[in-house]
């Protein structure tokens, strides 16, 4: 058994049961070794970005990381995005790239780099396999470290020659730590402040936003008179009927400073700080009024479900009556297409046990309160800021609850990034359901643009943020790739097309024109 072998031969034994792929030279032993290996279902992607934003989206479904497949340092550059993504949202994922074999390193061949230094920055855990008697224990260490709460990226790099020589057979992952449960100070503290009989506000992340979490989360509420938030932006989020409702901090500065204003106390429960996306010209960094109080719960990598229970006990919450939402959408909007009417047809489309992937950017911002009464269904969002996401987070998903509808909410700008996950689907057959928003512009930056206070703009500028000139048929994008897609640009025809693409098996793109 060689090392390759000995190494996937881990991996399945490990619960690592997806490899989302892009090889090259370097890793053709691991690719052969699939042929024997029974247990790993090996997806490929034409683009490395797709690859990791697929492990991403599978890893927050199944909680358990996918493994990746890449290229030497440049396959693993055109991957940094979407694992950036992933490294902000503690998601687990078992990161292997190739390298050439460890006797050709010093003559400094074309695609000669240091993986190790551009991993770092995404990576909680790195290792470069010395020889091929380590490559599994090298893998089950990297399983492990994946898995270590509340989860990371785990990039394990494997020389060429690591991977043909004769390996040691399969390793067991060693035990992975569980999440710890936090100081009884901390439950103190979280009481005393909610206790006050000042405004505050209960902050939610994480697991926080799980069913059991939002249910303790809702009685703390209903008990102390405090209010509910999420972040901004969310690794996943339970919501619709019988799940309990909760809006999220705005992302725009003034609308954050608004919701929070008077605010004397935020109490953290798997969240950071609120902090503004980016600095703003005479606008602050932190959302909160200068005089508030922060007291922090639970860190990410602690039982955040745990300290919400203990919480609710110690302020005589466990029992308090909680009203989850109940199923009573909206009518679907007729009419002209924007921001408003999708919102609403969203709201009576999505499926019973659907996963939403929201990358609507600008368009997407005021979707929540028309689907807060659809039915029962999981919200993923971009926790990383780096768009290119939507389309391979559906990917994972649908590829880790095949029995569930995935609708990808899509902007235009974000599509273009990671096209190529539309072939995927095609290839894999994913009941993937793409509402493209198409206004044919990068539109947050246009009102970025005045955010920031640029002056004297002009033609040059403005033609940065247009997608026309020409303009992206994205209808016929699709069809290319495989995946049967139709234009709208009424509301009549979205829902129409809509329902049309959740009721067809396999992939299906509905281009929605917003101009």
């Amino acid at each position: 058994m060689n090392g390759a072998e000995s190494l996937v031969r881990t991996l399945v034994g490990g619960g690592v049961n997806v490899c989302f792929s892009n090889p090259g030279t370097s890793e053709m032993h691991f690719v052969a070794a699939l042929d024997r290996v029974d247990g790993m279902r090996c997806v490929l992607a034409l683009f490395e970005g797709v690859a990791t934003g697929a492990a991403d989206g599978y890893a927050r479904m199944v909680d358990k990381p996918a493994a990746t497949l890449l290229h030497l340092g440049p396959g693993l550059a055109n991957g940094l995005a979407n694992l950036h993504n992933a490294a902000k949202a503690s998601t687990p994922v078992v990161n292997i790239v190739g390298d050439h074999a460890t006797y050709h390193r010093k003559y400094d061949a074309p695609l000669t780099s240091d993986i190790e230094t551009a991993a770092r920055p995404v990576s909680g855990w790195v290792r470069t396999s010395p020889d091929a008697k380590h490559v599994a224990e090298d893998g089950a260490a990297a399983i492990a470290a994946a898995m270590t709460p509340p989860g990371q990226v785990a990039t394990l790099i494997l020389p060429g020659d690591t991977a043909w020589d004769e390996g040691t057979g399969p390793v067991a992952v060693p035990a992975i730590p569980g999440r710890a449960h936090v100081a009884e100070d901390a439950v103190k503290d979280a009481a005393r402040a909610l206790r006050a009989g000042e405004p505050a506000v209960l902050v939610l992340a994480g697991p926080a936003l799980h069913e059991k979490g939002l249910e303790l989360a809702a009685r703390i509420a209903a008990k102390t008179g405090c209010r509910l938030l999420a972040q901004t932006f969310n690794r996943r989020m339970e919501r619709g009927a019988g799940r309990i409702s909760v809006e999220r901090i705005p992302y725009p500065v003034d609308q954050a400073l608004k919701v929070l204003d008077g605010v004397k106390h935020i109490v953290l429960a798997g969240s950071r700080i609120p902090v503004a996306f980016f600095a703003y010209p005479d606008k602050p960094s932190l959302l909160a009024p200068a005089d508030c109080e922060f007291t922090t719960l639970a860190r990410n990598n602690e039982d955040i479900v745990h300290a919400l229970e203990w919480l609710a006990d110690e302020l005589g919450a466990a029992q308090q009556p909680i009203e989850p939402s109940r199923y009573a959408p909206p009518m679907p909007a007729t009419g002209a297409i924007n921001a408003a009417t999708i919102a609403q047809s969203l709201g009576a489309l999505i499926p019973e046990n659907a996963i939403v992937v929201d990358e609507g950017v600008s368009t997407g911002r005021g979707f929540f309160p028309s689907t807060r009464s659809a039915h029962p269904h999981t919200w993923l969002q971009n926790m990383g800021g780096s768009i290119g996401i939507g389309m391979p987070l559906a990917i994972g998903a649908a590829i880790a609850c095949p029995d569930r509808p995935v609708l990808n909410i899509e902007a235009d700008g974000s599509a273009m990034y990671t096209i190529q996950s539309l072939w995927t689907q095609a290839r894999e057959k994913l009941n993937v359901t793409t509402v493209l928003l198409n206004n044919r512009s990068y539109a947050i930056l246009r009102s970025e643009l005045a955010n920031v206070g640029a002056q004297n703009v002009g033609r040059k500028a403005l033609d940065m943020l247009d997608l026309s000139r020409p303009d992206l048929d994205f209808v016929m994008l699709a069809r290319g790739m495989g995946v049967p897609a139709e234009r709208v640009t009424t509301m009549e025809e979205f829902n129409e097309a809509v329902a049309r693409g959740l009721a067809t098996p396999g992939p299906y793109l509905v281009e929605t024109m917003l101009v």
